[in-house]
């Protein structure tokens, strides 16, 4: 299972080249609470769902992880698991351990 941190590290590395592959200045501050759906995200819709393949490639080729982020579940949730760096990072630990319950 992948711990916290190195799902955070994945997240915002794959943040970061999702800001740049965008054309737009990588802020210094990209953090945990770095908003990535909703008011005030720094991403666009589509640039979401690229960020969300490329995790989910990154933690497969790194970390033998192999999660689907954009489930239906993950969806239905009244909260985004999507808002924020960190509830991205919490989301992939969650999703990790369900799959590694089954």
């Amino acid at each position: 299972m992948i711990d916290r941190k190195d799902a955070l590290g994945v997240v915002l590395s794959c943040l970061r080249d999702a800001l740049e592959q965008m054309g737009v200045p990588v802020p210094s501050d990209v953090q945990e609470d770095t908003t990535i759906v909703g008011q005030g995200a720094v991403l666009d819709s589509i640039s979401v769902v690229s960020l969300i393949v490329d995790i989910e490639q990154r933690l497969e080729t790194e970390f033998d992880v192999a999660v689907t982020l954009a489930s239906e579940k993950a969806m239905s949730q009244r909260n985004s698991p999507f808002r924020t760096a960190g509830v991205l990072a919490d989301h992939i630990c969650a999703t990790d351990a369900e799959n590694s319950a089954l």
